[in-house]
């Protein structure tokens, strides 16, 4: 196995599997002990965020008596030792649940309490800020109810059995003795006895041990993002984006509740308050829910099918098929909101400890189903799920201890495996079965960085993939007897590493090879580069797909690295990416020249969807115009020059990049002013504009954007300037507010500012005692064209634009220049919810941060 490209230490030990995640928008979760560390892939030694678990007061379920505490079914909560509160299960939400439109991350501790925890986008702090307690929730849900809701017929029958055959290692821990002291002392300390106690509080051995168990929480998992029509918005059109988190217990229920993305996000204020309602409790299983995987079938939009995996601790795994309607829509606790599909693997003496699911890459109507076991095998299942049928393709010895991690990449195409044995494999899938490769591909730097050596690693307990498919990232503990007791032994306590997988193999290679000499560079084979090529196009196909968040780091860190090494390899692929994409067909193989292929590419921006168009600039930006920072390359909209003006010196293939990528951020900024004229046209149609409230979005920056047509007259269609032209016929009607038309004044000296440029604004000046005046730089809003305020803005990382007000949801899914903009912007109902991402790159906004504050990078 190749050496890691970095490595990140921690100070706590994970204790269970999956104790590594990775989210949508670049972050990484790492369990390790008492702790939750999130890191930033792209700089491991930067910034942290943390999360630090503290023992709770267990909820008061009712007392026993002294006599029965003894009993059979209460001797395994008698009989645990758990001396500290560590991390069991994290799983982070989808993008967009968070309040600043990041992703949330639960966390479940070894006493079965969960909650749910936001970034501190607005405290200036590590620690994550706590938003949910799930468990209390929960707890206030079953004591209205009266506990009615559980079922201790078949939980004594395992309770025992589990309790027999776990290890510390791979099954979770159950309820403390201290649960049950804390409970008897509260009730004597306020001088009851027991005999005082009332009816509903003194409950039986059973009813404890039962309510104990369905409260003992063992993992958690989210859904995807799913969308549903609102029904309580006045426009119909208006989709609400809502995930599904699943939390397994120790009773075998599994707890579901339904989280609802905010209305609007913001960056100010974090106390916005999650929307979050219990849908209902499914009986999985017999025994502990040691393992959960969901997945989305989208490929039919007005139905889409949404699976759940469970696997249990009696060696069961069953497959679930969701009710949409009683899952997303329902107003009332269902508890009949799954249908159980298929038991793939009955009851056995072998706990399951990890699943991962996927959608096959060649077929969306087939999963594929990983099934780790904490005997150290794995059992792969082929689901097609349009006729339910269940195909078992192999189940395969691949490990010595319990199998702590699984994933799949490459759309189904690759399978890595992670135990507690420290052994991390890949696995091919050929047909039906199964090849294992070697984890042997680099990437020219990655030996640049100094990693720890592997035999001071004990196990591994989690492996997860980067969005782009291109990097893995393992979580191991540190042997103690192979670190130095007085230093290291003291410190270290495990450690993520980075692993390039992007040079395995790929199912099929392209016509188009890059010539390549060994030779002068024999650390890689020819083959090898031509797998890289193969699956960075496949990694940029996916995202052409407009559910996938634009997270490019992978990507871009192995271009950019690859362009140190070789800048014509990074050429051959970037071409035939544009010729795939943009022109439809693989034109390189005719070997035309760079200029050549860019030029048609540039012809082709209008018919192109608005994504390719983002993926473009932001490859334009930081690949190939690396060397030039943001505000160089901003100067040319800014001034609106030619390139000779700005660049004198530049090359002229550098230069054609620099036009494509100009090019291209003028085809978004028509099709958004476009769309904002339209929109405020529509709205004057009915002799009113739409209010402003979460939900719908309407134009800002109307005198600004006339403005930037008028002064840049020879570039802009005529059909955007008829639009301006009819939109200033409404110049001093009653039914146009003022605040479409009004002038811009400098935040700082009041002074006004006349418009001279899209990118950035100078005030008039502010009159001093000598007569002269300083002129203010002041930012303009990507999306409004207006002076930015002083307040926080949103922030590009990309292209360092600020914005305070968010584009129309519908430019991102504009398949190219709208025709006709008016009926297109009739037919979106004008209910156009707004997402903070940037609308010439398409990457999520965010606050601008200190450098020492954690901040996601998605590129």
């Amino acid at each position: 196995m190749a050496p890691p490209f970095q490595a990140a230490i921690l100070w706590g030990s994970p204790s269970y599997p999956n104790a590594i995640a990775w989210s949508e928008d670049n972050l990484i979760a790492v369990a390790s002990g008492n702790l939750v560390t999130i890191l930033r892939p792209a700089v491991t030694f930067g910034p942290r965020g943390l999360i630090t678990i503290t023992a709770s007061e267990p909820p008061a379920i009712g007392v026993v008596e002294r006599k029965d505490i003894l009993s059979g079914c209460l001797l395994p909560i008698c009989l645990s030792r758990d001396d500290q509160c560590v991390v069991r299960s994290i799983s982070w939400s989808p993008l967009g649940m968070a309040s600043n439109s990041g992703c949330l991350l639960t966390v479940c501790t070894t006493e079965g309490h969960v909650k749910v925890y936001r970034p501190p986008f607005c405290e200036f702090r590590a620690e994550w800020v706590e938003v949910v307690d799930i468990t209390e929730r929960l707890y206030e849900y079953l004591q209205r109810t009266g506990f009615r809701d559980l079922d201790i017929s078949s939980f004594h029958r395992c309770e025992m059995q589990v309790e027999s055959r776990r290890s510390a290692d791979e099954m979770p821990n159950p309820v403390s003795m201290k649960e049950q002291k804390r409970s008897v002392s509260a009730s004597k300390s306020k001088g009851k006895s027991s005999k005082e106690i009332s009816e509903n509080q003194m409950i039986t051995a059973d009813q404890y041990t039962s309510r104990s168990a369905m409260l003992c929480s063992i993992v958690v998992s989210w859904s995807p993002l799913l969308h549903v029509t609102s029904e309580l918005s006045p426009i119909p059109n208006i989709y609400a984006s809502i995930s599904l988190l699943a939390i397994g217990a120790k009773s075998g229920k599994i707890s579901f509740w339904r989280f609802h993305a905010p209305d609007c996000y913001n960056i100010e204020d974090g106390r916005v308050p999650i929307a979050v309602k219990f849908v209902g409790l499914l009986q999985a299983h017999d025994s502990w829910v040691t393992t959960i995987s969901w997945l989305l079938f989208a490929s039919d939009s007005s139905n889409p099918k949404i699976l759940l995996a469970t696997g249990s601790s009696d060696g069961s795994v069953r497959i679930w098929l969701g009710n949409n309607d009683k899952l997303l829509k329902s107003s009332e606790v269902n508890h009949a909101s799954f249908l159980l599909l298929k038991e793939v693997i009955t009851v056995n003496i072998v706990p399951v400890s990890v699943l991962s699911a996927t959608v096959l890459d060649q077929s969306l109507s087939k999963m594929l189903l990983a099934i780790g076991k904490g005997s150290g095998s794995f059992e792969i299942w082929l689901c097609d799920i349009s006729c339910s049928e269940f195909v078992k393709l192999g189940s395969y010895d691949a490990h010595e201890h319990v199998v702590t991690g699984l994933v799949w990449a490459f759309g189904g195409r690759i399978l890595y495996s992670c135990s507690q044995d420290n052994s991390v494999r890949s696995w091919i899938l050929r047909e039906d079965r199964l090849d294992e490769v070697a984890i042997s591909y680099e990437i020219p730097d990655s030996s640049n960085s100094t990693c720890p050596p592997a035999d001071v690693f004990g196990s591994c307990n989690g492996v997860a993939v980067s969005p782009g498919s291109l990097v893995i990232a393992t979580v191991h503990c540190f042997e103690r007897e192979n670190l130095n007791r007085m230093y290291e032994g003291r410190i270290y306590k495990a450690a993520v590493e980075y692993f390039w997988i992007g040079g395995h193999q790929a199912d099929v290679l392209s016509k188009t090879r890059f010539l390549f000499n060994t030779e002068e560079h024999p650390r890689f084979q020819e083959k090898e580069l031509d797998y890289w090529d193969a699956n960075i196009i496949w990694s940029l196909k996916q995202y052409q797909c407009l559910d996938k968040p634009l997270v490019l780091w992978d990507i871009i860190a192995a271009l950019s690295s690859f362009k140190k090494y070789n800048s014509e390899y990074v050429e051959h692929i970037l071409m035939k990416w544009l010729s795939t994409a943009f022109l439809g067909s693989e034109s390189s193989d005719t070997d035309l020249p760079v200029e050549k292929v860019l030029s048609r590419v540039c012809s082709t921006l209008s018919d192109s969807p608005s994504r390719l168009l983002h993926i473009l600039n932001i490859i334009c930006r930081r690949v190939v115009l690396a060397d030039l920072s943001a505000d160089q390359i901003n100067q040319v909209n800014s001034k609106m020059q030619n390139l000779e003006g700005l660049f004198p010196a530049i090359e002229k293939k550098l230069a054609k990049w620099i036009e494509i990528l100009m090019s291209s951020e003028r085809e978004i900024r028509e099709r958004l002013v476009g769309f904002c004229f339209s929109s405020f046209l529509t709205n004057m149609s009915y002799q009113e504009a739409i209010p402003s409230q979460p939900g719908h979005w309407r134009p800002d920056g109307l005198a600004q954007m006339e403005q930037w047509i008028a002064l840049d007259q020879d570039h802009v269609r005529d059909q955007l300037k008829a639009l301006a032209s009819e939109v200033g016929t409404y110049k001093g009607s009653r039914v146009a507010t003022s605040e479409y038309f009004s002038e811009e004044r400098c935040s700082y000296c009041s002074a006004p500012v006349p418009f001279e440029s899209p990118e950035v604004g100078f005030c008039g000046g502010e009159d001093n005692n000598s007569g002269s005046g300083h002129r203010h730089r002041l930012s303009r809003c990507s999306v409004s064209m207006q002076v930015c305020p002083i307040t926080p803005s949103w922030f590009c990382v990309c292209c360092h634009r600020s914005a305070f007000k968010l584009a129309p949801e519908t430019l991102f899914k504009m398949s190219a220049y709208p025709l006709d903009l008016k009926s297109s912007t009739e037919s979106s109902s004008q209910a156009v919810s707004s997402r903070p991402l940037c609308p010439f790159c398409g990457i999520l906004l965010q606050k601008p941060q200190l450098d020492f504050l954690l901040s996601p990078s998605p590129l």
